[in-house]
């Protein structure tokens, strides 16, 4: 049997599939098998899959029932001792594998590996870095407040800790990744390998208001969920944690496409940041949020577009993610 399982849950991704596929067979280690769950494609995903040559890829094909459901199905397939899940469209390095697995073998009591991320575009260029963060051990706490693992595509978790902890929330339709990392992290210690080896692509493609709607709900339902059972001595960081969200929220309002409705919804989550800490309203870059918002809602997508393009400093608002805390202290 295969030491790795590598499970890959696909919808309607032949453009990406291909790649995604070769940056698991190059990588330099090579004892191991992938789980294809098909979710129901419609376009020429089977097909490109099929004309993949390699005796490691199994594939399994279920109605659309979204990727939570083809992950635990992916978990039901596995023979390898140790999973490890890819989306789609993103990529990893030849050499994420194996430096996940010495990290656990050299870490006989932890249970979960995981690297830091690089974002990178449709076209497999580099965008941007991710968090880089690293801790070890019992990441419990930090995990509570930020999920430092960013991506679904990232951790190499022995099978025995899943099995444990049950597999992913089918009730969520976003944050379940989020959630899983935090079962693991209640029950085993994380080791990090601290080198950017997985490449999370991002869609130029815009995402809905409802779907950012939709995501705040589920991440609140997962942080009531793990402060609810949480010890008392931790509660005091659950303020901190939903204003991560929220300033996570407000910068995905503000990275895709601009529209009068994206406008009001960066306000709304404005809105709920500075409810949940007001200290925010004393953030130099409080301005600038309210500004671009304004622009937003005010001029059509083409103009507001054109003048954020042209005073690009004014309206910078990319260093939001800089003021998420990462590791409060209690």
């Amino acid at each position: 049997m295969p030491v790795i399982s590598v499970i890959i849950p696909v919808y309607n991704a032949e453009t990406t599939i291909k790649e995604t596929i070769q940056s698991v067979l190059n990588q330099t280690f090579t004892d191991l098998e992938i789980i294809m769950i098909n979710d129901g494609s419609q376009d020429g995903t089977l097909d490109v899959i099929s004309r993949i040559s390699d005796p490691r890829i199994k594939i399994f094909s279920y109605p659309n029932s979204g990727g939570q459901v083809s992950r635990n199905r992916g978990i039901e397939k596995a023979t390898g001792e140790y999973l490890a899940f890819l989306d789609a469209d993103d990529l990893w390095t030849p050499d994420k594998l194996d430096a996940q697995f010495k990290a656990l073998q050299q870490n006989s009591q932890a249970a979960v590996a995981y690297s830091w991320t690089n974002r990178i575009n449709e076209s497999s260029q580099f965008l941007r870095r991710g968090s880089y963060l690293t801790f070890n051990g019992d990441v419990y706490r930090q995990l509570l407040v930020i999920n430092f693992l960013e991506n679904g595509s990232n951790p190499l978790i022995r099978k025995y800790a899943i099995t444990e902890v049950g597999g992913f929330d089918e009730s969520l339709s976003g944050c379940q990744d989020w959630d899983m990392w935090l079962r693991l992290a209640d029950h085993y210690p994380f080791v990090a390998v601290p080198s950017p080896q997985i490449l999370y692509r991002e869609s130029t493609n815009s995402v809905s208001s409802s779907n950012l709607f939709n995501l705040e709900v589920n991440c609140l339902r997962v942080i009531e969920r793990n402060f609810s059972q949480a010890p008392e001595a931790l509660q005091p960081l659950r303020k901190t944690s939903i204003s991560n969200i929220y300033k996570y929220l407000i910068f995905k309002t503000f990275e895709e496409a601009y529209s009068c409705q994206k406008g009001w919804q960066s306000l709304v989550f404005l809105f709920k940041l500075i409810k949940n800490e007001p200290s925010f309203c004393q953030k130099k870059i409080i301005i600038k949020l309210l500004l671009k918002a304004t622009v937003i809602i005010l001029l059509p997508s083409h103009q507001s577009r054109r003048l954020i393009s042209k005073f690009q400093r004014t309206f910078n608002t990319s260093t939001l993610l800089g003021y998420l805390e990462t590791n409060p202290s209690l």
